[in-house]
Formats: structure tokens, sequence, C-alpha cells
């Protein structure tokens, strides 16, 4: 069955993220590409005038990390955000995890000591005295739950953050923090940051379920799969951009040229050309609009680009049409997932037909916003 479409959206519509008061854009504004120490990305002056471009459409949510052009982003953003007054009215989220490229074993990973030092690092550089938002970037596969938990909460009593959230963790991970954060009393976790697009589903097996039963909104990052469902990518082409030059690298976030995506986006151009609608922004709709999405990661390097994005939640996909973008990109359903398919479901009932308790037997869930967020 194809997933319903909410009403269009403008970007000044803000729903609430997972079960936190904190109010943010459908559409955030991911800021990797302040900066060109990494080959690609916006010079200052651009930098700027996509800030500026986000924030004066009512854009409120802003993405960026450590890490990110080495330190730069969160510098430029900054400097920003304290040129125009507008600390107060935006929510700055920022992550911890990676290493800066120091010889350092405890400038990186998710240990007590770095999280301490990153923050204070990412306050520096922000020049700010809190963040709204401090994403967990990657597990680090060695530093107790209960240690990142705990030291989290703390920062968030000490003023210095307000929320915190989760990314690119196993959901057992976040299931086991979540729920230490329950029975300890410490800060809950409000978001996962999770990639999520046409042409990479795989968080639909289990992160959709948890984040809507344990109130984590998800934000997805590379909803456009790093460029490739923008439209500019073309198979038995030569390519430029982001995403040509980290083709030869070892990060598998950019390994998005395979025979099974080309048939994606062929279909994407397909449905897109139905509509009238450029590519780039079917895209950032379908994903808006899958169940348990609070926010969509949406980047830019030129203000033309981030102009297309803005208009992505402005008009609905067709049930019809959605359901061609649900059909060519399913991914495998590996085990024990496909226990949970509505073939197997029907199995342990002998064929009889079972329901779900009707409305009125327990008390109504508080969803977000229009229900597209989360429980």
């Amino acid at each position: 069955m194809p997933h319903t479409q909410t009403p269009t959206q403008p970007i000044s519509q803000y729903f609430t993220l997972g079960r936190s008061g904190l109010r943010v854009s459908r559409l955030s504004l991911g800021v990797m590409t302040f900066g060109t120490e990494w080959g690609w990305g916006s010079d200052k002056a651009s930098a700027q005038a996509i800030f500026d471009q986000y924030v004066d459409a009512g854009g409120n949510f802003l993405d960026t990390a450590d890490v990110y052009t080495n330190g730069t982003s969160e510098t430029w953003l900054g400097e920003f955000v304290r040129a125009r007054n507008l600390r107060d009215h935006l929510v700055l989220a920022s992550k911890f995890t990676f290493n800066l490229g120091e010889r350092n074993a405890n400038m990186g990973g998710n240990g007590r000591k770095n999280i301490l030092r990153a923050v204070e690092g990412s306050l520096k550089r922000l020049g700010t005295d809190y963040l709204d938002m401090l994403y967990l970037h990657a597990w680090d596969q060695i530093t107790p739950t209960e240690e990142v938990m705990r030291t989290l909460d703390d920062l968030v009593r000490a003023g210095k953050l307000r929320h915190i959230g989760l990314s690119d963790v196993p959901a057992w991970y976040a299931a086991r923090a979540q729920t230490l954060a329950e029975w300890r009393g410490f800060e809950p976790v409000s978001a996962l940051q999770l990639q999520y697009s046409l042409v990479e589903r795989n968080i639909e097996h289990e992160f959709t379920r948890m984040g809507t039963e344990l109130g984590m909104g998800i934000v997805a990052w590379s909803p456009l799969a790093s460029g490739l469902l923008s439209g500019k990518y073309k198979p038995n082409e030569k390519h430029e951009g982001r995403l040509a030059i980290m083709q030869g690298s070892s990060n598998p976030a950019f390994q998005y040229m395979t025979e099974r995506n080309w048939g994606i986006l062929a279909e994407l151009e397909k449905v897109a050309n139905e509509i009238a609608r450029p590519m780039n922004q079917v895209a950032l709709n379908w994903v808006a609009n899958r169940p348990g999405v609070a926010s969509v990661i949406a980047g830019a390097s030129t203000p033309a680009q981030l102009a297309s994005n803005l208009a992505a939640l402005d008009f609905a996909i067709p049930a019809e049409l959605v359901a061609r973008l649900d059909a060519v990109s399913t991914p495998v359903t590996p085990f024990p997932y496909y226990f949970f398919t509505n073939a197997m479901q029907g199995m342990f009932y002998g064929g009889a037909t079972v329901g779900d308790k009707p409305a009125g037997y327990r008390a109504p869930v508080l969803v977000s916003g229009n229900g597209a967020g989360v429980a």
C-alpha cells in the first residue's frame, strides 16, 4: 500500500522533533558544504547567501559537525548567526565522534574525554553558549552506552546542550540508549540522524518502527544520495562534482553509481516529468513524507540549488506515482525482517482476519505535527 502524502508544507511550518518540544523546519539546511577545504563546497560569500536565503524563507534548523571542512563549517555558521543576531531564532545542531586529524587516541570516539573536548570546541567555533542539538556522529564500537548517555545528560544539566540525538548507530544501540535514559532519568534521545533516500532505504527494516515506538524523530541525511538523485548524473557519462570526486574513495556513503541505482534514477526522472517537477524536488518530497521522518537535511552549494530544494514540499506526489517510486526502490528484505511482512504475518493466524485494537481502546499517542514526525 502506498504511503499517504501529507498536505503541502511551507518551509516556515515547524514540527516538534521526536517527543521533545523542539520545533524544527521540515527541511533542515545542511552546512557541510560551507568551506572548500575538501575540494568541493561553497566559498564564504556563497555560504553567506545560502544561509540568508534559508532563514529568510523561514527555515530554522541548521546542521553541521565539528569535522565538517575541518571546522570551517561551524566557524562560518557561527559568524552568520551572530551577524544577524538570530541565535534565539535558530536551532543549531552539531555532531562529535571523528578525530580532527591529530594523532591523539582521545581526540576521537565517544568517550567522556572526547565528548567534553568536542563540545567545547564546537561552542567556541560557533560562538555560542549552547547547542540546541548534539548528535553522536557514529558508533565507535568501544565506549559503553552508559558513559555516553551520562556524559550527554551532564552537558544538558550544565546548560551546554538543549537536546541530544544519535547518528549512524545500530538500532539496538539506539534502543539501549533510550531505555537507559528512561530508566535512569537521563535526557532522552530526541532525534535519529540517518541516511535515507530512494537508493538507501535500509532504515525501514528497523529504525522507522523503533523511532516511532521510542519517541525519536528521524532526521534524514543525504536524501539526494550526494547529488545522484538531482538529475545531473547520467549512466555512461563522465561525471564531475562531489559524488564523482568521492567515488574512488573508501567511504561507502558515496558509492552510488550502480546498475540498481541507475534504474531508480530512470524511474524518478519519468515521475518528475509526469508532474512537471525537478527530480531533486520529487526525491526530497518522497523522503519528507515517509513514516517517522521529522526533518530532511537538504544541502546546497549555490543559492540556485537551495531555491529549488526549498520548493520540494510545495506539492504532493500522486499516490500512484509514489507507489511506482516505492516499487522500483524497494530494498531486499533480509532475515529476520521477512518474518514481519504481511505474507508471513498472515500465517500466524491460520488465515483469520486479525486487526489491531479499535480506536479508543487505549489512550491516544501524541503525534508530532500532522503525524509525519514521530509519536
